[in-house]
């Protein structure tokens, strides 16, 4: 891995300090020689939390809490759920959660969208450490996890997510697996094999994982996954009703067929295909009062960025007089397609060393102490439609984090706990729009919470000292520029009970992020965004005010949660279209005011009727999100209303669903933006489960988009040009041994 000196030598005083201090904690618990004591089977033996309510979390702090107590919105999807809605992107496995949308930037790369943020905002990790990718610098970069070996996902919604750094002000989401195993398994060998098929891609998928005992203290695990789809076949129209009409408009005029009929496409995306595989080891050391393990992983994913349709393409390069096209016909399809590249591929590569442990101390301030820690060096290649590389993207990072769990004394209990992230990012080739960057992140967090019976309340506070520097860079103008950034976040709050199961609480919190190199350094073109960005090396530090009132019910046969939440924001960094044009690219930049973010979430189930042992259930959820920046209006790409409900049928060897999900019309828009269309969505399941609920083999057929409908996320840059799946058949086995 390529490191500048000073990162190099901070990560390892980072990692030297994190691991002496847990291998001298650990000494007396890893030095016990009597037998364990057999331990929980991993979560992907069964469904490990089948009988667990469904409101236990562990990401919203180092110890475990019920959904009652946690201050903001959350979800957890595993199980039969997970299966269902497992998609080749995180964003698209996780859409139809409350207050979750996604990037949908073709089915190669969907990041999730939470309450309106995405980017530097959202943290996506695997088991609390980051993906250490370049998603979070553009919509076009897949996120390096793969879904595919996932057993559980964690989503937080709300300042709660600080803890995991000022990049999750607007939530996290948390992916465990068990790669590095945290307990010894029951059988000689543990073989988990998953495989699927869906139609709207022609789709095929196929993941195992293998953990196997070695002795009475280790477990070797093994896991891999393939996937490989063809282009995307959509319901109704490629191009959303506002472009085809402009270009309609102009083929009339024209005397355009060609055009005409490209406005009208239909069927499936060009350039939409994808092929990914994964393949990962571990090893670890379990015993009755801890674990520590490690695990290599290797990634590499091929996709295609859905082309742009552009119906004024030709009119521009008249109008730019280009030499090289003069003389040709303008109707041909490569001229009206403007600044879109054709048949442009990411092909990403990254290799990951994961170190995870913890240890029970049996001492009488501390419970237990964590550690994680991961390392990667990433790439990814921008291929051109002839093959050759147009531009590299090199991303070499660690992070880090140490927690010292306190033990629970008469109610009060917490965590202490630092991270830290190192990020040295690179773009070589023909649209380098950034400088090479480094980025350091130190923070030190706490966690305190007293329940105190019907009244519980809790603080937390995060420091975090960030540096940013860019290298001087001629190829963009760029001079060598360093900034450094000190944010201070805290929040504080109650809960109080009403009764048997009911709770209510209030949140309030002050947050403050740096800005990312993307905001500070861009400066060159763009073409997944067809943009040419501008970043603002002055930019101040983003803060705001929050305050977040929730109401959760949990009794047998009926539950609900609910989130209302309103953030006043200092300098919130936004881009804007400043109505110039560079290298035949719009110019955008990034700039700062105040802001104001509202929005709520509510969900609800509740048991019908149950008829031997079967339980027939309806649930629902509603959220809506209100994003307003002063002197500019509505933020971009933010989700419209949406509401979302559906019956079951549950017994133990088979669930049935039936739901639909009706989105409305989005016409709070930015000015650079186009209204987007109301659409309804009904979706069908049916799953089989031979050995019941205490193993995870399972038969899942479903029918997605049934009646086929055309259907575009307003959260997506590219919605207008790459609407959602049609209609999709899939079928979902899983085995398990």
């Amino acid at each position: 891995m390529r490191f500048t000196s000073s990162s190099r030598l901070v990560a390892h005083r980072a990692l030297l300090l994190s691991g002496a201090v847990t291998f001298a904690a650990a000494q007396p618990a890893f030095a016990q020689t009597a037998a364990p004591t057999p331990a929980p089977a991993p979560m992907h033996q069964a469904d490990h939390y089948h009988d667990l309510p469904n409101d236990i979390i562990v990401t919203a702090a180092p110890f475990q809490r019920s959904e009652l107590d946690v201050l903001g919105g959350t979800s957890v999807v595993q199980g039969i759920e997970l299966d269902r809605d497992m998609r080749a992107s995180i964003g698209d496995t996780l859409a139809s959660q409350p207050g979750v949308s996604a990037t949908s930037f073709g089915p190669g790369a969907s990041r999730p969208v939470l309450r309106g943020f995405q980017g530097d905002r959202i943290r996506v990790l695997t088991d609390g450490i980051g993906s250490i990718d370049a998603s979070s610098s553009s919509v076009d970069h897949a996120v390096a996890i793969n879904p595919l070996t996932a057993n559980r996902i964690e989503v937080l919604r709300g300042p709660s997510a600080l803890l995991y750094g000022s990049s999750a002000i607007g939530g996290v989401v948390n992916v465990l697996d068990d790669r590095i195993p945290r307990s010894i398994p029951d059988e000689p060998i543990h073989l988990d094999v998953m495989g699927t098929y869906g139609t709207a891609a022609k789709e095929r998928s196929v993941a195992g994982v293998l953990d196997v005992p070695l002795g009475s203290m280790f477990v070797a695990h093994v896991d891999g996954s393939y996937i490989r789809a063809d282009d995307l076949r959509t319901g109704g129209f490629i191009n959303s009703r506002a472009i085809r009409e402009d270009a309609l408009h102009h083929a009339e005029e024209d005397g355009n067929a060609e055009l005409a009929e490209e406005a009208n496409a239909r069927g499936r995306i060009d350039n939409t295909s994808l092929e990914t595989w994964e393949v990962a080891g571990g090893l670890s050391l379990v015993t009755d009062r801890g674990h520590l393990g490690f695990s290599l992983s290797r990634y590499e994913s091929n996709y295609g960025v859905p082309n742009r349709f552009d119906p004024h393409g030709h009119e521009e390069h008249e109008d730019h007089g280009d030499e090289e096209h003069g003389d040709e016909d303008h109707g041909d399809h490569d001229e009206h397609e403007g600044h879109a590249h054709e048949d442009v591929r990411l092909a990403v590569k990254q290799t990951r060393f994961d170190i995870r442990g913890e240890v029970e101390t049996n001492g009488g301030f501390l419970d237990r102490i964590r550690l994680r820690l991961g390392a990667a060096d990433y790439r990814h290649d921008e291929l051109e439609d002839n093959g050759e590389i147009g531009t590299s993207f090199f991303n070499q990072g660690y992070e880090g984090r140490l927690e010292l769990v306190q033990a629970d004394r008469d109610g009060w209990r917490g965590a202490l706990g630092g991270q830290f992230v190192i990020r040295d990012f690179e773009i070589v080739g023909e649209e380098k729009y950034m400088p090479k960057t480094t980025t350091e992140q130190m923070g030190l967090f706490t966690l305190q919470s007293v329940d105190l019976g019907a009244f519980r309340a809790e603080a937390g506070a995060r420091y975090e000292h960030s540096r940013l520097s860019a290298n001087a860079d001629d190829d963009i103008g760029n001079p060598a520029i360093d900034r450094t950034f000190n944010a201070f976040s805290g929040s504080v709050g109650a809960s109080t009970g009403l009764g048997d199961g009911v709770r209510a609480g209030l949140n309030l919190s002050r947050t403050e992020r740096a800005p990312s190199a993307e905001e500070l350094f861009s400066g060159g073109p763009h073409a997944a965004t067809q943009a040419f960005e501008i970043g603002d090396p002055t930019l101040a530090k983003e803060a705001s005010w929050g305050v977040e009132g929730t109401f959760r019910l949990s009794r047998p046969g009926f539950r609900i949660a609910a989130s209302a939440y309103y953030n006043w924001f200092d300098n919130y960094i936004y881009q804007f279209e400043n109505d110039d044009e560079i290298d035949e690219l719009p110019v955008f930049a990034y700039a700062q005011s105040d802001a104001r973010v509202r929005g709520f979430e509510v969900e609800a189930s509740a048991t019908l009727a149950r008829m031997g042992g079967t339980a027939f259930n309806v649930d629902g959820l509603v959220d809506y999100v209100v994003v307003d920046v002063d002197d500019f209006g509505p933020a971009p790409r933010i989700p419209p209303l949406r509401v979302l409900g559906g019956v079951e049928a549950q017994a133990d060897m088979f669930n049935a669903r039936l739901e639909a999900e009706h989105v409305f019309e989005q016409d709070r828009v930015a000015g650079v933006e186009l209204p987007t269309d109301s659409y309804t969505m009904v979706n069908a399941s049916v799953a089989f489960s031979p050995f019941g609920t205490g193993n995870s083999t399972r038969l899942i057929v479903s029918a997605n988009n049934i009646f086929d409908v055309e259907a575009r996320r307003h959260a997506s840059q590219i919605k207008d040009f790459a609407p959602l799946a049609g209609r999709d058949i899939r079928a979902t086995l899983r085995f398990q041994l």
